[in-house]
């Protein structure tokens, strides 16, 4: 029942295309290499867009000698010459990714005073960097960050628990460099609301700002039952058994550098020149549209219908980004992810209306599928009635993949191997 793309359809995918690459590694890294650095430099890195940046490192810098690991998500690999990237799990993390941050740490054991250690940070690098607290395991991670995926609470109280019981979250990867004596730069892809860099890839480089104490309530207030084993690291550390991660003014970060060097309204900025260019009238709602999927798209819906009672002399786009959360209620296990529940919940409330729409994740996957999110047609709910689907029933059930998938409408891209956050973006004609 999928068709091809008419004229409008094509500008929401080449527009989500301009949005990545606003974000493309091998456009953003370079002018920020310190390439008069004559010291020596091991790069190490973690996230959906790490190999991307190594290669970008090797490209800019062609006659350094570089030496380093980065740990990517599988099938997110790049080539690179110097640099060894390693593929993990994601988001649920497994031995891969053990072993694979404790290969990166080795490399970090190797630095000495006056060494650079350049650290390659991306969304996606929480789960991927994965070294729990001496009587921690894998397996406990991977019970607790399940939980809360499913919980729908907000990333960064997921990532408060994960600082917590790991040794490189939480700015504890730059500790361990500055107790080698040696210097350190992040440069970092934003995937996170307000490019805070705590909380990208739970902050290896960055001053923390949660606690123990923040994390045992998170995961009261998650209703998640931990491991015991993490219980009692907790516990301890709210006792201040445990040391805690390096707050703001920590001395043992001096010398620490972390720089934003793309980021999700970036991304949007450059999808707005691209409508523009199309003789459009593009307006961006925001970048922090954050909270669940379905109350996020009724809240756009207002201000798409806003812009249907008014008078147009050309068409208008409304783009946003952020990052929804979807809670999977009552023991419901669906198909998708917030950029596939927020088209679907736009296109209940919005049903029979003159709109084309799209949203997807610039990392090339949403949720708990491979595809990178989905398209609304004008016709989608009108296909939708002649299958028997009811829009209502699948929103309630959490699946609205499988919506789009019998609609023929979801956008399989492929990894991008970068992370913006997600993209949404809505034509009225």
């Amino acid at each position: 029942m999928k068709k091809e793309f008419d004229k409008f359809e094509q500008l929401l995918m080449d527009s989500f295309y301009a949005a990545i690459k606003a974000a493309d590694p091998h456009k953003v890294v370079a002018p920020h290499i310190p390439v008069n650095f004559e010291g020596r430099v091991i790069v190490v890195g973690a996230g959906k867009a790490a190999a991307s940046m190594a290669a970008a490192v090797e490209e800019a810098w062609p006659n350094k000698e570089l030496t380093g690991v980065v740990i990517t998500r599988h099938g997110y690999s790049e080539p690179t010459k110097k640099i060894r990237v390693l593929e993990a799990s994601h988001p649920i993390p497994d031995e891969s990714n053990l072993y694979a941050t404790q290969e990166m740490m080795k490399m970090v054991d190797q630095l000495h005073e006056g060494d650079l250690m350049l650290a390659l940070i991306s969304g996606g690098g929480s789960a991927l960097l994965s070294m729990p607290v001496e009587g921690v395991t894998i397996d406990h991670i991977r019970q607790v960050t399940s939980d809360l995926l499913k919980s729908g609470v907000p990333i960064d109280q997921i990532n408060a628990v994960r600082k917590h019981v790991s040794q490189v979250k939480g700015g504890r990867l730059a500790l361990a460099a500055r107790a080698k004596g040696a210097d350190v730069l992040a440069l970092i892809i934003s995937d996170s609301v307000g490019d805070n860099p705590s909380d990208i890839a739970s902050g290896p480089c960055a001053e923390d700002f949660s606690t123990y104490a923040d994390a045992l309530w998170y995961l009261s207030q998650a209703k998640v039952e931990a491991p015991k084993e993490i219980l009692e690291h907790l516990r301890n550390g709210a006792r201040g058994i445990n040391a805690e991660t390096p707050k703001i003014g920590d001395v043992r970060m001096r010398s620490v550098k972390n720089k934003i060097i793309a980021n999700s309204f970036k991304g949007l900025q450059s999808a707005s020149s691209f409508f523009k260019e199309k003789g459009m009238r593009p307006v961006i709602i925001g970048d922090n549209i954050v909270g669940e999927a379905k109350a996020a798209a009724q809240q756009v819906s207002r201000k798409v219908r806003l812009e249907l009672s008014k008078p147009r002399r050309k068409p208008v786009v409304l783009l946003s980004g952020g990052e929804c959360t979807v809670t999977l209620s009552h023991g419901r296990i669906g198909k998708g992810g917030p950029c596939q529940e927020f088209l679907l919940a736009l296109a209940n409330e919005l049903r029979g209306e003159n709109i084309y729409a799209i949203a997807a994740d610039t990392d090339g996957v949403d949720g708990n599928v491979e595809c990178a999110g989905a398209m609304l047609r004008p016709d989608s709910m009108t296909r939708a009635t002649y299958l028997n689907m009811d829009a209502a029933q699948y929103l309630k059930e959490h699946n609205a993949h499988a919506f789009f998938a019998k609609l023929g409408d979801l956008l399989d891209t492929g990894p991008t191997r970068t992370n913006i956050n997600d993209y949404r973006a809505i034509l009225i004609p």
